[in-house]
């Protein structure tokens, strides 16, 4: 027993140790994207149809209820927090409200903020079909905002520092891909080619101008596995969808290169990309090394693989959540979720390059 309780308090010790590193060391996590890494935005926003507020969306969370996030608990976005040592960036528009309702219009994001928003994508119109999002360029401009308010709070030196020890996570591209291959006229308009060319330029121009305005330690990731996703099955007869994830795998590689050259052009830049096919993948074709039986279906909805009707408060869930990749016709799991975090923060170099975010704190 004494053996034992030596034991546990020498690996307690260490995590602890690693804790508190990782708060000396990060000021604060900045979060863009879109549903996958979304922790309420959506809930703002009046016209949007993409929301997450409603039974059974949060029956793992913490609190079980419903918070926004487009899972059954957390998602990726409050794993990275926490491999940071730092609480889960609040919704931006959440900070909006507050100031208002204090009548104080002065919105604080010293301790971090997630602008990420469901149905967000590269380009400004990808979110159509949720009539309304915050697209990426939006969610900069936000963040822009956000940094002019802090150079009136902090002396120009502690600003500096505050932002060079700060995290800026990306995760979108999905919903741009989504929309070009759901769409006959956007099709009609430009190659598959052209258009993932155009989003990785469209991606690089809103990195600059984080980098322009302080960040300084990027962590990007790729898209998923898009074609797998349940509602994709779905339209091939339950298998994969080739051509979509060809070309996730296309822009992923593209994104790449991106990060490379736009590092070469940028003083102090670090960044860690993250492959999420790949990870994604290796959860489809391996997944009982991670403890799951369900590739296919989604956990949630109805129908065919719970996926011809979406998440909804009266449709029916699983109570084997751990056992699923997808929670819903396109999201993952809690479960997923965390394993794919932990391959962010550890790799492989299979899944995150050319360093991972272990080494990106590091620097």
């Amino acid at each position: 027993m004494t053996c034992f309780v030596s034991v546990t308090f020498f690996f307690f010790f260490l995590f602890l140790s690693h804790y508190c590193e990782a708060q000396q060391k990060v000021s604060a996590l900045y979060v863009f994207g879109d549903s996958l890494v979304d922790v309420g935005n959506n809930n703002y926003l009046k016209l949007s149809i993409a929301k997450a507020n409603h039974f059974p969306y949060g029956v793992d969370f913490p609190s079980k209820k419903a918070t926004g996030r487009f899972s059954n608990g957390k998602n990726a976005a409050d794993f990275i927090a926490e491999g940071l040592g730092l609480p889960s960036s609040p919704p931006y528009l959440s900070l909006v409200s507050e100031a208002k309702n204090s009548k104080n219009n002065n919105v604080s994001i010293v301790g971090g903020a997630s602008f990420a928003s469901a149905g967000a994508g590269i380009f400004d119109g990808s979110d159509e079909r949720y009539r309304q999002s915050i697209p990426l360029t939006k969610q900069v401009d936000y963040y822009v905002e956000g940094q002019n308010e802090m150079a009136k709070q902090m002396a120009t030196s502690a600003l500096q520092q505050h932002l060079s020890t700060s995290i800026f996570a990306v995760v979108i591209g999905s919903n741009d891909l989504f929309g070009y291959f759901d769409s006959s006229t956007l099709r009609r308009k430009s190659t598959p080619q052209q258009y993932v060319d155009s989003m990785v330029f469209s991606l690089k121009v809103q990195l600059q101008r984080i980098y322009d305005n302080g960040g300084r330690k990027f962590a990007v990731a790729g898209v998923g596995a898009l074609g797998c996703c349940p509602t994709y099955r779905l339209k091939n007869k339950t298998e994969c969808e080739a051509e979509i994830n060809n070309w996730a795998v296309q822009y992923n590689e593209g994104l790449k290169s991106l990060l490379k050259e736009w590092q070469s052009q940028n003083k102090g830049l670090s960044y860690s990309f993250f492959d999420t096919f790949a990870a994604n993948n290796d959860l489809i074709l391996n997944p009982s090394s991670h403890g799951f039986s369900e590739i296919k279906a989604a956990c949630c909805g109805l129908g065919e693989l719970k996926a011809r009707v979406p998440c909804l408060p009266l449709t029916s869930f699983c109570s084997n959540r751990n056992d699923h990749v997808f929670w819903d016709q396109f999201h993952p799991t809690e479960a997923a979720s965390r394993i794919f975090a932990d391959k962010i923060f550890n790799g492989p170099s299979q899944y995150t390059s050319p360093i991972t975010m272990k080494q990106l704190l590091a620097l």
